[in-house]
């Protein structure tokens, strides 16, 4: 293996097709950064950070800032070493998971491509083809049913429809949806929009009006770990943790308060390594897992898709970034597979 000669930071501004509203607010851009990695064998690793301010309470600036100064703790580090400088990196920036998302995949993107392996190898699996959902954003029942509609026709065979802006409102949205897209799993997103009280009276309902839901995700503010377990005592539907869980330590509380039945890893969240972690004790408690994603460009979708390809087992796939941007790094991608490959998670961009 080689060491590292030099790292770029630099913005990465994407536009969306359309402003994108969940419960805690509404996103009109991606203002993500893109770091490179070059080895002294002349290899380069890519890697995304996508920072939201609404679930990482991150900016982009701030990001740059983080990237551009953790740059000295790379520079002649070997790739071979990247457990012990992710590591380092994560000591030295606790909680700038935008920053060390993006740092940790370009070193460990640029160790796959001196390896020349798939990065879906390095989790353990090969480069299969990953499926996912299609989020629908809160907007009106009848604009939801258009895009869900599409949806369908466009072969996306789940869809996530995001809510928590008042129970009955939410309910049309959801009843919406399940006519447009009548063969499709839907699964609903409050993005930590309800009360205890409002989730169980939404499950309720659905369950009356015969609706079909196989996944209540993020029903209550992240640190109401105790309410989180509260409505997956008191509901029908499988209860989800996604930001509840940022870090092993944020899923090992969950498991032992029976907060979730399912735990939702986010690689913008946790980082590569920390994932493994987290699906490790996800499994290891019996719980089912989910992947999702921030509003990455292919890099860190391909990245994410790799992790699942290479770990297996999630029963809920939520890579549908790529679908939402109204340009990419690469040539974009209108169905619901993503046909990854290597080396690395196989994404050159043409930026």
């Amino acid at each position: 293996m080689s060491k590292i000669v030099s790292v770029d930071v630099e913005p990465l501004d994407l536009p969306l097709i359309e402003p994108f509203e969940i419960a805690l607010g509404t996103q009109y851009e991606a203002p993500n950064v893109l770091v490179t990695v070059e080895t002294e064998s002349g290899v380069v690793g890519y890697g995304e950070g996508s920072p939201d301010h609404y679930v990482t309470g991150e900016t982009q600036g701030a990001t740059l800032d983080t990237a551009t100064h953790a740059t000295d703790l790379l520079v002649g580090s070997d790739v071979a070493d990247y457990r012990a400088v992710i590591e380092s990196l994560h000591a030295t920036y606790p909680g700038a998971v935008s920053a060390l998302f993006a740092l940790e995949t370009a070193i460990i993107d640029a160790y796959c491509r001196e390896r020349e392996i798939p990065m879906s190898e390095f989790f353990g699996g090969t480069p299969e083809p990953v499926q996912t959902d299609m989020s629908i954003p809160i907007h009106p029942p009848e604009i939801a049913a258009e895009r869900a509609s599409s949806a369908a026709n466009n072969g996306f065979e789940t869809i996530k429809v995001k809510v928590g802006q008042g129970v009955e409102t939410d309910l049309e949205r959801l009843r919406a949806v399940a006519e447009a897209a009548p063969d499709a799993t839907l699964t609903v997103d409050a993005n930590q929009g309800w009360s205890v009280s409002e989730a169980v009276q939404f499950d309720e309902a659905v369950h009356d009006a015969g609706l079909p839901l196989s996944l209540l995700e993020q029903p209550v503010v992240e640190t109401d770990v105790a309410g989180l377990a509260n409505v997956r005592n008191r509901t029908k539907t499988p209860v989800a943790a996604d930001e509840t869980v940022f870090t092993p330590e944020d899923a090992t509380r969950v498991v032992r308060e029976d907060a979730a039945d399912v735990i939702n890893i986010k690689l913008g969240k946790s980082g590569l390594l920390g994932a493994a972690d987290i699906a490790a004790i996800a499994r290891a408690a019996g719980r089912d897992l989910m992947v999702g994603c921030m509003l990455e460009s292919s890099i860190g979708i391909h990245t994410s898709a790799h992790f699942v390809a290479g770990t297996g087992g999630f029963s809920h796939v939520d890579l549908d970034a790529t679908h939402l941007l109204a340009e990419d790094v690469v040539t974009k991608s209108s169905g619901p597979t993503h046909d990854i490959e290597g080396p690395g998670h196989g994404i050159i961009p043409n930026v």
